[in-house]
C-alpha cells in the first residue's frame, strides 16, 4: 500500500461508527508497521535468470510413469489406479500438500513410460495416456487419442542469489472448451476471457459480478467441451494468476483457434493433477483425492436465520418467536460478533446475553439450534486470558525478527493464530469447548483470509510473517491462501475430540482446494441488489465444480434494505440450494419475512413448505455428496456436457438428477425461458409436460419460480404426516427412470444405505421397484405418482396413465 492508500484507509475506517477515529488512527499505525515488516523480512528483488526443460536426454520407468530428463529440469509422471494423473517438475512430488486428504493415489502397475514418436515419451492407461515431448510439452489424451489438453513447456525465473522460483505455465485446450471453477468467483459460472488471481482477499465490503478476487480462491480448472471434461489443478498456495481465453473454430476450411490458460505463480512447485471423465467422474476422483465432504447434521438442511445485531437474547426469542406464531419453519439462528463481550472471541457479552447455555436450550426445545460465529483474531490486550494463553504458547504468528505479527480486527489490535502449526491447531481445536458449554451446536468462521484492517486494498497479513508449515517453515506467501483451510481444520477436528457422537457443523468465509473436508461455506458480503442475487447462483455452481457442495448465500444481500421483490426473489433461490440462510449487515434491516409485507410473507411461506417438503431428498444429496463428490447443485450440462447450448446457460440450475429449478433473477420478470436437457421434463406447479433438449417459455408469478422434475424420476419427499414418501414422477412410454434414496440415520456417524429404485411404465400403469441383490422387490415406502398419471398412493404398482 502506498502513501495514498494508508491516507484513504484512515478516512474510511475513521467514518465508520463501529471504530471512530482512534482506531481509525490505529489501522494507519498497524499499516505502515506492516510495509516496515515486509520492507526488513522480506528478500530484494534481485537479478533473475529465465529457464526453460531444454531438450530431453533420457528417461527412467517408475510406477505409473516414469521420470524424463531434460538438460535443465526433470519431470516426473504418474498415472494412478483410478486414472489421475500427476506430473510435477524440478522433483516436485504430490506431497506435502494442503490438498491432499491422505496419501497419494497408488501408480496404476500397468501404466509404463516408454519411447514416443519425433523423441517423446508416453505413457498408456487404461483410462488416460500422457505424452510428454522432447522438449517438455505435456499431452493429456483421451483413450482413443483426442487430445484434451497440452501444456507447453514451463518457464522460471530463478533468483541469481537463491530463493523460491516463480513460474508460467501455459496450456491449451480445445476451442469449443469453456471454463469453469478457480473457487468461489462472482461472474460464473462460466468463466469469461480475463484474468484471475489466486489470491484469498476479503474485498472490505460489499461485492458484485465485477469484483474479483473475493474469499476463495483455487488453482482449480473445470474445462468442458466435446472431446470430454477434465479438471486441473495447479498444486501452489502462492499468489498467482490465472488468464482464460476461450478458442474459436474456423469456419469452413479455416483452422480452429485453441483456448488458453496460463498459470502464473510466485512461488511454490510447479505440479499439476488433471482428472478426465464425466463431470460425476472427475468429482468423484477429485473427492478421493482431496477429501470426501464433511457431511452436515440434518438440521443444518433446514432453513437459517442470522443476523449482525441481534443486540439481544430477548430479540433473539422475538424473532424465533415471530417465526412460530407464523407457522414458519426454522432449523437454526446465526450469532454475529455483537454477541460477544467486545468483539473478543470465545466470550459472551453477560448484559445482552446473561444466560446463553439457558436460551440455546430453550430454542433447541423448539427445534431451533444456535450458530456461533469464529473469528481467528485475538484481541492482543493485559487481561485477555485468551490472548495470554496462546502467547504463552507460542501459537501466534511471528515475523522475521521474531516478534509477535499485529493487525486491527473487530477487537482492536489483534495477534493471529498460526494454524499451519500442528501444536496451535490443536491447542485452538480444544477452544471450541467453550462454546459448547455455551449451548451452540455449530460454527462460522469469518474474517480468516485472514483480515487485518489495517491494510486496506490488501488485507492481509503482512507477507514476510513467519509460519511453521507443519515443520517446513515459511512465510506468508505461500501460508496466506491455506490459512482458512487450515483454521477449518482446526476447528472440526476440535469438535470432533469434543463431541465425538455428533457430526460437526462448520462452514468458512475462506479455504482452499480440499475444505470440502471440513464443512461448507456461504457467499460472504454480497451486494443487495439484482447483480448480487445473480452472483449469488454464480458462486453455489462453480464452488460445486471445485468439490465444495454445500454453500449458499446471504439472502436478500448483505448489505442495503432489498425491494419486496428482490427480497422475495432471492428467498426463492435460497429455498432451494445447499445452505438456505438470510443475513444481514449491522445497518441493512430486518431480513425475517414478515418484514416484506403480506403478499411476500405468503410466498415465503409456500417457498419454506416446499423446502421442508423435500427435506429428505436433501438429505439424499448431502449424503451422495460424500460417497460420490457429486455437489447438490450442478449445471445443467451435467448429464450432457457435449451439448453446447446447454454450456451456455448460466441462470438455471440441477438439484441433483430429479430437478431443474429456473430462479428469476431480474426485476419485474413474470415467465422465463428455461433451456432444457433432452428427455421429457414436468412443469411440478401444472404438471404439463415438456421434451428436451429445447427451450420453453414458463409462467414465474412472484409466487413462485419454475421447477421441472425429470420424467421417470424417483425421489423421498416428506409426507403429510411427516413420514418419508416416494415422490415418483411418471416415465415417458418407452423409457424407464429411477433414483437413489439415502434415509436420515441421525446426526451421528452411522452408516446409511443407498436405495435404488427404477420406475416403468407397464400396461399403462407405473411400477416402481427397488433394485437389489435379489432381484427387484416392492419398495417398504409408501409411493405417490404424479406427472399425467392418476392412481392410488402407497405400494410399488400405483394407477393407469391419463
Amino acid at each position: 500500500m502506498d502513501g495514498r492508500g494508508l491516507v484513504r484507509s484512515a478516512r474510511v475506517f475513521g467514518a465508520v461508527g463501529v471504530f471512530g477515529s482512534v482506531r481509525g488512527l490505529t489501522t494507519v499505525r498497524a499499516a505502515w508497521r506492516r510495509r516496515r515488516t515486509d520492507a526488513a523480512g522480506l528478500p530484494r528483488q534481485g537479478a533473475e535468470r529465465a529457464r526453460v526443460p531444454g531438450p530431453a536426454e533420457g528417461a527412467e520407468p517408475l510406477p505409473g510413469g516414469g521420470t524424463v530428463r531434460f538438460a535443465r529440469s526433470s519431470l516426473r509422471v504418474c498415472v494412478s489406479a483410478g486414472g489421475t494423473v500427476f506430473w510435477g517438475w524440478d522433483g516436485a512430488e504430490p506431497e506435502p500438500s494442503y490438498a491432499l486428504a491422505g496419501a497419494a493415489p497408488e501408480p496404476d502397475p500397468r501404466a509404463v513410460l516408454e519411447p514416443d514418436t519425433d523423441g517423446g515419451w508416453r505413457v498408456v492407461s487404461e483410462r488416460v495416456t500422457v505424452a510428454v515431448s522432447r522438449h517438455g510439452a505435456v499431452e493429456i489424451r483421451t483413450p482413443g487419442g483426442v487430445t484434451l489438453r497440452r501444456d507447453l513447456p514451463p518457464r522460471w525465473w530463478d533468483p541469481v542469489d537463491g530463493g523460491p522460483s516463480r513460474w508460467a505455465q501455459r496450456a491449451e485446450v480445445a476451442a469449443d472448451a469453456r471454463f469453469f471453477g478457480l473457487g468461489g468467483r462472482s461472474a460464473g459460472p462460466r468463466l469469461r476471457d480475463g484474468s484471475y488471481r489466486l489470491w484469498n482477499t476479503d474485498p472490505q465490503g460489499r461485492f458484485g459480478p465485477g469484483d474479483d478476487p473475493l474469499y476463495i480462491t483455487m488453482p482449480v480448472q473445470f474445462v468442458v467441451a466435446d472431446a470430454g471434461t477434465h479438471l486441473a489443478f495447479h498444486d501452489s498456495s502462492w499468489d498467482g494468476r490465472v488468464t482464460l481465453a476461450e478458442g474459436e473454430e474456423g469456419a469452413g476450411s479455416g483452422h480452429d483457434r485453441p483456448g488458453t490458460v496460463e498459470v502464473r505463480m510466485e512461488g511454490g512447485p510447479l505440479r499439476c493433477w488433471v482428472v478426465v471423465g464425466t463431470p460425476a467422474r472427475v468429482l468423484h476422483h477429485w473427492a478421493a483425492l482431496t477429501g470426501a465432504p464433511a457431511l452436515p447434521p440434518a438440521w443444518a438442511l433446514g432453513p437459517q436465520h442470522a443476523r449482525w445485531g441481534f443486540g439481544s437474547a430477548a430479540e433473539v426469542r422475538r424473532v424465533v418467536a415471530g417465526y412460530r406464531e407464523r407457522g414458519l419453519p426454522l432449523s437454526a439462528v446465526h450469532l454475529d460478533i455483537d454477541h460477544y463481550d467486545g468483539h473478543r472471541v470465545f466470550t459472551v457479552d453477560r448484559e445482552r446475553f446473561p444466560d446463553l447455555p439457558g436460551l440455546a436450550e430453550e430454542l433447541r426445545g423448539q427445534g431451533v439450534r444456535l450458530v456461533s460465529i469464529v473469528d481467528p483474531a485475538v484481541a492482543a490486550e493485559p487481561g485477555n486470558v485468551l490472548y495470554e494463553a496462546g502467547r504463552a504458547a507460542g501459537a501466534f504468528v511471528r515475523d522475521a525478527r521474531g516478534e509477535e505479527v499485529r493487525g486491527v480486527v473487530w477487537p482492536g489490535e489483534c495477534a493471529f493464530p498460526d494454524f499451519t502449526d500442528p501444536a496451535v491447531r490443536e491447542w485452538w481445536g480444544g477452544l471450541y469447548e467453550e462454546r459448547l458449554r455455551q449451548g451452540f451446536s455449530g460454527v462460522w468462521h469469518d474474517m480468516n483470509e485472514p483480515v487485518s484492517f489495517a491494510a486496506f486494498g490488501d488485507p492481509t497479513l503482512p507477507r514476510s510473517a513467519r509460519h511453521h508449515l507443519d515443520g517446513r517453515g515459511g512465510d506468508h506467501r505461500e501460508a496466506h491462501n491455506v490459512y482458512g483451510l487450515l483454521m477449518a481444520r482446526a476447528g472440526y477436528e476440535g469438535l470432533r475430540r469434543l463431541r465425538p457422537g455428533e457430526r460437526p457443523f462448520l462452514f468458512t468465509r475462506s479455504g482452499w482446494a480440499g475444505m470440502q473436508r471440513y464443512g461448507g461455506t456461504w457467499s460472504g458480503d454480497v451486494a443487495t441488489g439484482w447483480p448480487g442475487l445473480r452472483a449469488s447462483l454464480a458462486l453455489v455452481l462453480g464452488l460445486g465444480l471445485c468439490g465444495v457442495p454445500y454453500s449458499g448465500p446471504d439472502v436478500g444481500g448483505f448489505d442495503g434494505s432489498p425491494s419486496p421483490e428482490l427480497f422475495l426473489r432471492w428467498f426463492q433461490l435460497g429455498a432451494w440450494l445447499p445452505l438456505f440462510r438470510t443475513h444481514a449487515a449491522l445497518d441493512a434491516g430486518r431480513r425475517e419475512p414478515w418484514e416484506f409485507g403480506p403478499e411476500v410473507l405468503e410466498h415465503a411461506r409456500v417457498a419454506l413448505a416446499e423446502r421442508e417438503r423435500l427435506h429428505p431428498y436433501f438429505v439424499t444429496l448431502a449424503r451422495l455428496a460424500r460417497m460420490t463428490g457429486a455437489p447438490y447443485v450442478r449445471p445443467v450440462w451435467w448429464g450432457t456436457p457435449e451439448d453446447r447450448v446447454l454450456r451456455e446457460c448460466e441462470d438455471a440450475f440441477l438439484l441433483g438428477d430429479a430437478l431443474l429449478v429456473a430462479p428469476v433473477l431480474h426485476r419485474g420478470q413474470d415467465r422465463r425461458a428455461v433451456r432444457l436437457p433432452r428427455g421429457r421434463w414436468y412443469d411440478t406447479a401444472t404438471g404439463r409436460a415438456y421434451e428436451g433438449p429445447g427451450q420453453v417459455l414458463l409462467g414465474a408469478p412472484l409466487a413462485r419460480v419454475p421447477v421441472l422434475a425429470r420424467a421417470g424420476a424417483v425421489l423421498p419427499v416428506r409426507g403429510e404426516d411427516g413420514e418419508p414418501v416416494l415422490e415418483v414422477w411418471a416415465p415417458a412410454p418407452g423409457r424407464t427412470g429411477g433414483g437413489l434414496v439415502v434415509r436420515d440415520t441421525g446426526d451421528g456417524w452411522e452408516p446409511a444405505e443407498i436405495e435404488r429404485y427404477q420406475s416403468r411404465l407397464v400396461e399403462g400403469r407405473v411400477v416402481v421397484e427397488r433394485v437389489t441383490e435379489a432381484g427387484p422387490v416392492e419398495p417398504e415406502l409408501p409411493v405417490r405418482v404424479r406427472g399425467g398419471v392418476k392412481g392410488r398412493e402407497g405400494g410399488g404398482v400405483v394407477g393407469p396413465s391419463a
